[in-house]
């Protein structure tokens, strides 16, 4: 059981003059809402105060006696039609969530000032749930949140399973290729559904990827009176659909000879699909060591080639973000399947030119340029636009562009290695080093600007 199912396409209802529609009681996850005021509305909604309370499958009995008295107050009770059928009636006016939901909600907020609101929300409103949104829309000081038992807790406690050693993927908002990431031999993962087919899609991903003999349990309807669970293997999965209200298990096992995809950098060449353009294991390795991934920063990959640095940047954690510039269509292409493939598809993909290319992005943290060196303005544009205290990295195998770098080293100081590496090959009955082709890697780090006052002491 998901925290946050989509509601039925038959539940949508018109609300307030919005247009009805596949509404879902969950709204895209914070984390993929970026910039202050995303959810920005009218400045009245300010003034508002929410309750968010917590429900479960088990409904208003399983409320406690302080979500029921705030139920019992509400002037006004939002939620979907799922949730609101699960609270016996009452005074107040129910307000079905619209669909799309993210645009509306500053104006139903607002439109509702003054009155006493209460927002329905499944399980724990915090976790992947409408209350994370309402905070970043009102403050956290007008949101007043009642939490249930989540899914996660409800599923652990089913399963014996500790949660603290438990990794979470919600698929409510996310593809399913997502999961790639959390995929190790030994682990145990818990996998937010977004509907009941997605235990058959995880499945079929588990197999793809040689974890075919994972056992797999589908806890459906936690909580509630016709609470099911399911079990079988990722290969030997009979079950095409599931309850939407669903929550999936898996004890990650890999098939003999699968290969292991850890998410620190340097992943094996063979993980990415590419037409030579790729930046090898070992050079990737230290480029991502220079640029210094930090949870929630943004990258820039120009000239990416098969997008290799962008990818493993993501895999760094689950907050970070990247774009990737690539001028050949075929290769930004690729790009995209191969960060599905490797779990971050939240890539961005950009297809043109750099520096032109550059235009209108977010201004980045980090930029690596693994391509594109010698072209007029490159070098100036990605320092331009990187955030004080960001980095910037370049590499360069031929001499036009080391000699670009050597340039903006003397400028911008900065660090510059040369980095050589030998792989050992056959030399007919015995075993040589062939050396592949040296790397210039150039790093600086833009300084933040000078404060009055300040010195050179």
């Amino acid at each position: 059981m998901s925290d946050t199912v989509p509601v039925p396409v038959s539940d949508a209802v018109p609300v307030r003059g919005f247009t009805a529609g596949p509404a879902s009681e969950t709204v895209p996850d914070p984390a993929t809402v970026s910039g202050p005021g995303s959810i920005a509305g009218p400045d009245t909604v300010a003034d508002a105060v929410v309750t968010v309370v917590g429900i479960g499958a088990d409904g208003w009995e399983g409320l406690s006696p302080a979500a029921r008295r705030e139920l019992h107050a509400a002037e006004v009770l939002m939620g979907s039609v799922r949730q609101l059928a699960l609270v016996p009636e009452s005074a107040a006016e129910r307000v079905a969530w619209p669909s799309p939901l993210l645009p509306a909600l500053p104006a139903l907020i607002a439109s509702h000032r003054g009155r006493r609101i209460c927002v329905l929300a499944s399980g724990d409103p915090m976790f992947h749930g409408i209350g994370t949104t309402l905070v970043r829309l009102l403050g956290a000081d007008r949101v007043r949140v009642l939490p249930h038992p989540s899914a996660v807790s409800l599923a652990c406690a089913r399963l014996g399973w500790a949660v603290d050693q438990v990794e979470v993927v919600s698929l409510v908002t996310r593809p399913a290729e997502s999961l790639h990431t959390a995929i190790h031999a030994g682990r145990r993962v818990l996998i937010l559904s977004a509907d009941g087919r997605t235990p058959a899609r995880v499945a079929e991903l588990l197999t793809t990827r040689g974890y075919g003999g994972s056992p797999m349990t589908v806890l459906e309807r936690l909580g509630g009176t016709e609470e099911r669970v399911i079990s079988g293997t990722a290969s030997g999965w009979f079950l095409s659909a599931a309850h939407d209200l669903n929550v999936v298990a898996v004890e990650c096992r890999a098939d003999a000879g699968t290969v292991p995809l850890p998410c620190l950098p340097g992943l094996p060449d063979e993980a990415f699909e590419h037409d030579g353009q790729l930046t090898k294991s070992e050079v990737r390795a230290v480029t991502l060591s220079r640029l210094a991934p930090v949870p929630g920063e943004l990258l820039w990959d120009v000239g990416a080639g098969a997008g290799s640095i962008g990818i493993e940047w993501m895999r760094a954690h689950p907050a970070n973000r990247a774009v990737a510039v690539e001028n050949h269509p075929e290769r930004a292409v690729r790009i995209a399947r191969n960060a599905s493939q490797l779990g971050v598809p939240g890539l961005k993909v950009v297809t043109g030119a750099a520096p032109a290319a550059l235009t209108g992005l977010e201004r980045p943290d980090a930029v690596f340029v693994g391509g594109g060196v010698t072209a007029a303005g490159m070098v100036e544009a990605c320092w331009e636009a990187l955030r004080p205290g960001g980095r910037l990295v370049a590499n360069a195998v031929t001499i036009e562009s080391e000699t670009v770098l050597a340039s903006r080293y003397g400028e911008l100081g900065g660090d510059l290695i040369r980095l050589a590496v030998g792989r050992a090959a056959p030399v007919g009955g015995f075993t040589g080093w062939r050396p592949m082709m040296p790397v210039t890697i150039w790093t600086a780090v833009k300084p933040f600007p000078r404060t009055p006052g300040s010195d050179d002491a």
